[in-house]
């Protein structure tokens, strides 16, 4: 990752957690309340909701500007998670595996570039946190057979290359 700022990392990760939200509700939509894997989607949508909680009162305390995309990801999000899980319950499940296999990722680089500047270590500690809750809603999704969706590697991989598309233009925009 290149060097970025504090502010812009804020802004990225807000509208990650805010698209994960929407993700969540797009499968519970789906799936219903009482269908399948939908304890587990509960959990992690309420853990994605405190997420964005926490980073929209920091973005809130230090001026950062959300993305001017958040509509999109609000609609985005909705529509891959309703649609992952119209393809069925794995399907939904590999969406979530996907999506946080990239975010374990992006804030593993966040945190080598936050530990490597010295700077800003309530946003560290901030990254940490979220990054340990990310990578328990991949392998709660492994575990619950996301690998058994259909055409499981072009699913993953096409949900992946847009969380990284997704990540370069909340930076920019």
């Amino acid at each position: 990752m290149s060097k970025t700022d504090s502010k812009t990392m804020i802004r990225v990760d807000q509208a990650g957690e805010f698209g994960a939200t929407r993700i969540y509700a797009g499968q519970l939509a789906v799936l219903g309340d009482r269908g399948p894997h939908a304890a587990e989607i509960r959990h992690m949508a309420e853990q994605e909701r405190e997420h964005r909680e926490k980073f929209d009162a920091l973005m809130a305390r230090r001026g950062v500007r959300p993305t001017a995309l958040q509509p999109f990801w609000s609609v985005a999000g909705f529509a891959l998670g309703a649609g992952t899980a119209l393809i069925g319950p794995e399907a939904a499940m590999a969406c979530t595996a996907a999506v946080e296999e990239e975010i374990d990722r992006h804030y593993s680089a966040q945190l080598d570039e936050l530990e490597a500047n010295g700077d800003d270590p309530e946003l560290a500690g901030m990254i940490e946190e979220f990054r340990a809750d990310e990578r328990e809603h991949r392998d709660a999704a492994l575990a619950a057979g996301a690998e058994r969706a259909p055409a499981y590697p072009l699913l993953s991989g096409v949900i992946r290359l847009g969380c990284r598309a997704a990540i370069k233009l909340a930076e920019r925009i």
